[in-house]
């Protein structure tokens, strides 16, 4: 029988034992009242882990991490302050094997945090803004927690969660966590403008959010018949659905429906997404999985990284000693997008960092290869698009060259010299 309670009434105790592992929804989908509750009572309970896939509700702090122990996939969103203190443990790995390990109990869990939208007339809870992994927490997890928000939109997607799956559904009335789009400078409208040029009338999109993404987005408001598949999408699918640009019309799967896993944005994009029969929420199983992937043409993808090497390696995670990024998607995606028929797949980065200080196009990476140079299709930075594919690393390494900052061009030519008078 679930236990109904609001906020005030929460006991976590009556529900975790010492040593359990939490997973939770991520992004916007985190479950705030839950999380505040499990930092606040952690420590009482003792030896409490929990896993955050991405955060931007502000709530995992570095002091939140003296008290429970904090694990990701990355540093991502408000993450990078737990990671810089010391506080946050990474797991190497893809958001689409999160689900997987979580089912296979290579990632344990013992109780299941999510936030579900009210139940429908059946006593159904959509899992609202999240799917992703949290279905593979759910069925694995001994307790399941449920954070009911009555702002959440009930969206349509591959697996509702019954009333009787809740140990105990907290019944709460306030804004799910937002990511609003970010501001856009000339960097990013540049970089956006060479992205934006793969895509063609009917191609199907995956992007992340942010400046660049918001970038290209409004500049392929001209296309026609474009469609979507992503594992996360934001407020910029609103505005090519209101231009009339979206229509996944011609998809070989899914036709006539965005298929995404997280929506990450704001108000604008959950009134969208409520009971929108246009948009399927789908677990990471789906829409990060090569079987799917394969059986769309025209799939564009694009994607960010920290550094790209001479040779078309990319580094998406860590920055010397500073972790601030993640594997997420990408290299599903990045392994999709340029083996599909009349696809792409790019890699968006401004050439400079640190204030033009620093080169992102560098002889080699200061961190870990997060896709590997044999999947990389496109690097593309304000100064152009280099074309990977198909090039030996000679080529590959002028090409990359030619898109850097010219105040490091002199630098990266001599480094592109020398890995052509070897030949590797």
């Amino acid at each position: 029988m679930t236990l109904a309670c609001d906020a005030a009434g929460l006991e976590l105790g009556r529900f975790l034992r010492r040593g359990d592992h939490v997973v939770w929804g991520q992004a916007c989908g985190e479950p705030t009242t839950l999380l505040e509750a499990l930092i606040a009572e952690a420590p009482g309970i003792g030896d409490i882990s929990g896993f955050a896939a991405t955060s931007f509700s502000g709530l995992l702090t570095p002091e939140a991490g003296t008290r429970l122990t904090i694990r990701s996939m990355g540093a991502i969103g408000a993450l990078r302050p737990l990671a810089a203190a010391g506080r946050l443990q990474i797991i190497p790995c893809h958001v689409g094997q999160v689900g997987p390990m979580i089912r296979d109990g290579h990632m344990p869990c013992d109780v299941a945090f999510v936030q579900v939208s009210p139940a429908d007339e059946e006593g159904r809870h959509s899992y609202g803004l999240i799917n992703d992994f949290v279905q593979a927490a759910v069925a694995r997890a001994r307790v399941v927690i449920a954070e009911v928000n009555d702002q959440v939109p009930f969206t349509f997607g591959d697996a509702t969660l019954p009333a009787g799956r809740i140990a105990c559904a907290v019944h709460v009335s306030r804004p799910p966590v937002e990511v609003a789009p970010a501001a856009t400078g000339e960097t990013d409208l540049a970089i956006a403008r060479h992205c934006a040029g793969y895509i063609g009338d009917g191609s199907v999109i995956q992007t992340g959010v942010g400046a660049v993404p918001d970038a290209i987005l409004r500049l392929i408001r001209d296309r026609r018949d474009l469609g979507v598949h992503s594992g996360m999408i934001g407020d910029g699918l609103v505005d090519l659905f209101e231009a009339g640009v979206l229509t996944n019309a011609r998809k070989e799967i899914d036709p006539g429906i965005s298929v995404t896993g997280a929506l990450i944005g704001t108000q604008r994009l959950y009134r969208f997404a409520d009971r929108n029969p246009l948009l399927a929420m789908r677990n990471s199983s789906y829409t990060h999985s090569e079987a799917v992937l394969s059986r769309l043409s025209r799939l564009v993808t694009v994607n960010s990284a920290v550094e790209v090497d001479l040779t078309g390696q990319v580094n998406a995670e860590q920055s010397g000693s500073a972790y601030l990024g993640g594997t997420g998607g990408q290299v599903d995606y990045v392994r999709a997008g340029s083996r599909s028929p009349g696809g792409r797949s790019i890699m968006a980065l401004p050439a400079t960092a640190r204030n033009g200080s620093i080169s992102r196009i560098v002889p080699a990476l200061s961190g870990p290869v997060t896709t590997a140079r044999s999947e990389v299709d496109v690097i593309v930075t304000e100064y152009g698009a280099a074309e990977l594919r198909g090039q030996p690393l000679a080529e590959r390494a002028r090409r990359l060259a030619a898109i850097a900052h010219p105040d490091f061009r002199e630098k990266l030519n001599r480094a592109a010299h020398a890995i052509a008078e070897r030949g590797f």
